[in-house]
């Protein structure tokens, strides 16, 4: 069944296009998560979609039997009216008596009352869908429904509004175009991972904005990349996506490298050709500006690894010695003891409340701990970006912001990066640059956020949901850069797939002031929670003596249990020890010529891809080593 068709859509702001001249169809059963940098217009689109907003130009039908079903990032609510009101808002005679029952037994109303609100749910068949209404407000952790909406934090809100739209097309049982954009901002890991399952499960026609890879792997099943007046259609996973636009990318440098040889030569032909020109000349004249074009465009997604200079870091980092830490009856730390080594990426996850943020803080000297000691080495130099926003004067060009930190960034090789050079590296374009940060989209804003706290040039990096509206552009350059920091990284984040490929192992904050190190990435983690199995690792509280660095503790066996290596594992383990020397002096030499300033670009990109692989070789060997030399 034909959706939504699309044709010659532009929009602009003032004189900045959004996008121009873009044409697409939706279908039945189509899953597409919608890729695009910030600020070129992916929210517009997707209420102009819905409807609530309209194009300067083009057409947009829908099919008459179609819904159209808008989740946005900011959604919008009767403030005075309750929870319950705003989620149950429709006049029908199924949600009025769900309405009555759920705040009835939300406020262990008057029996009675109960009694006949739960004859007339017999009396409608109204069961099937509380029951759903109930497992979408469980699993989206909404409670207290009588409270007013005004009331609610930012994350209630959002949820608020998932949980009103999954149920509104749940209630409607007709063709519905469900458009979300990211949807999984301040869902914490099990509702993301209940949502993917929903998704699953229901028949739905989907296109959302989302910057969760896992999530858009989950649920979609084709990715359109928006770019100018072109949509790249991607079938398949994220992977997929990016090894095709690579190709892509490689192509299009290809035939503009060609267009301008071409146009050199035809350059020099106009130079020489008379005023009055024949029919030939001219129609060679009209290809000459076409040749123009393409070989003026420039490919805007080349990104190469950024080896930086960092500020010394000597061999005191930070010393953790039991630490206490309760507000009243609740215990957040309870005899806390770690030391910090050089090159540590941690991440931090566990339940909301359980001391996350004042751990972080304690760690800068922000909060006091009730008992303990915070030994911060001299050389240290913290760069911490918080959920709390951009604090800068409004007026203020972009930069300008970014060179009253400094006029330059230091590289290993001993060169250095303008701000202007360092800006582009995270997305800004020059016109952009030149901008007053009150125009600023929000994306944009905590994008110059996190750039202007790297620009710094930290040693030690706290990073709170860093990728929290950011785009996959940006997330992109972020990483690469995250992977190349020298010093120490500590991540508190619900991306997964950001959190896999950056952290070596994790704080996991359990509540009751017990906290696990656990030798492994989030998924590994998560799988553990998954499979119901006793989490690795040492619990760092008062209870054992951990000396000064927590240690990984596994399950003791007497002498005559304890399983020896195989033959075949012992040579398993010795060919480990060689390969793992190999790949780490690549690295190193991959490493010297990506820092050549005399290196090609082409030889970049290569460089740039196989430092990648060889940073991921070399985490599973190491990984498997530490397995077997267990064992021995």
């Amino acid at each position: 069944m034909h959706y939504v068709s699309v044709e010659g859509l532009t929009k602009s702001y003032g004189i900045q296009p959004l996008f121009e001249n873009i044409s697409f169809n939706i279908e039945e059963g189509d899953k597409i998560a919608l890729v695009a940098r910030n600020g070129t217009g992916k929210s517009t689109l997707l209420r102009i979609l819905a409807g609530t907003e309209t194009a300067d130009e083009g057409k947009v039908w829908v099919n008459k039997d179609v819904d159209v079903v808008l989740l946005e990032q900011e959604p919008s609510f009767i403030e005075d009216k309750s929870v319950l009101d705003n989620i149950f808002f429709h006049n029908h005679p199924i949600i009025n008596a769900i309405k009555e029952y759920e705040l009835l037994e939300d406020e262990q109303g008057d029996p009675e009352k109960l009694s006949n609100a739960i004859m007339k749910m017999d009396d409608l068949g109204a069961w099937d869908f509380d029951a759903k209404v109930k497992q979408v407000l469980g699993k989206l952790n909404i409670h207290h429904l009588q409270q007013p909406v005004k009331n609610l934090s930012g994350g209630q809100r959002k949820r608020v509004a998932l949980a009103k739209t999954l149920i509104d097309i749940g209630f409607e049982h007709k063709h519905v175009l469900l458009i979300m954009d990211e949807p999984t901002n301040h869902l914490d890991v099990e509702m993301v991972e209940w949502l993917e399952h929903y998704f699953d499960k229901e028949n739905i026609t989907l296109l959302l904005v989302t910057h969760d890879r896992y999530f858009l792997d989950a649920a979609c099943n084709e990715i359109w990349e928006m770019e100018g007046s072109n949509i790249y259609v991607h079938k398949g996973d994220y992977q997929n996506y990016l090894e095709k636009k690579t190709a892509r990318i490689e192509s299009d440098s290809a035939s503009i490298d060609k267009a301008k040889n071409t146009y050199r030569k035809e350059l020099e032909w106009m130079r020489k050709q008379p005023k009055a020109r024949t029919t030939k000349s001219k129609s060679r004249q009209d290809n000459f500006y076409e040749v123009e074009k393409k070989a003026k465009q420039q490919i805007v997604d080349e990104q190469v690894q950024l080896n930086m200079k960092m500020n010394r870091l000597g061999g005191k980092i930070a010393e953790l010695k039991k630490l206490y830490k309760s507000y009243g009856e609740k215990i957040l730390l309870k005899g806390f003891d770690y030391t910090f080594k050089k090159g540590e990426r941690i991440g931090v996850a566990g339940k909301n409340g359980a001391g996350k943020s004042t751990f972080i803080n304690i760690l800068q000297g922000i909060e006091q701990p009730d008992s303990g000691k915070v030994n911060i080495g001299d050389t240290v130099v913290f760069g911490n970006y918080s959920q709390q926003g951009l604090v800068v004067k409004e007026d203020m060009r972009v930069i300008e912001f970014v060179k009253n930190i400094a006029e330059h960034f230091p590289l290993a090789s001993g060169g250095s990066l303008s701000a202007a050079q360092f800006l582009q590296l995270f997305l800004f374009d020059p016109d952009k640059q030149y901008t007053y940060i009150s125009k600023l989209s929000g994306g944009e804003r905590r994008r110059l956020h996190l750039l202007s706290i790297l620009f710094r040039n930290p040693n030690f990096l706290i990073l709170d949901e860093p990728t929290n509206d950011l785009d996959l552009p940006t997330l992109g350059v972020l990483e690469n850069f995250l992977s190349e920091f020298p010093g120490c990284l500590l991540i508190v984040s619900h991306d997964r797939y950001f959190m896999d490929r950056l952290v070596d192992h994790l704080f996991i904050f359990e509540g009751d002031g017990i906290i696990r190190d656990f030798p492994g990435n989030y998924t590994q983690y998560r799988q553990s929670v998954l499979n119901g199995q006793q989490l690795a690792g040492n619990i760092m509280d008062d209870s054992k003596d951990l000396g000064e660095k927590a240690t990984i503790e596994h399950p003791t066996t007497t002498n005559s249990q304890k399983r020896q290596l195989s033959y075949k594992e012992k040579r398993e383990f010795e060919v480990l020890e060689k390969e793992i020397a190999d790949l780490t002096k690549e690295k190193v030499t991959v490493t010297q010529k990506l820092n050549n300033g005399n290196t090609s670009f082409d030889e970049l990109q290569q460089l740039s891809l196989r430092i990648g692989e060889v940073t991921r070789l070399l985490d599973e060997k190491e990984l498997r080593w530490l397995e077997l030399s267990e064992i021995q």
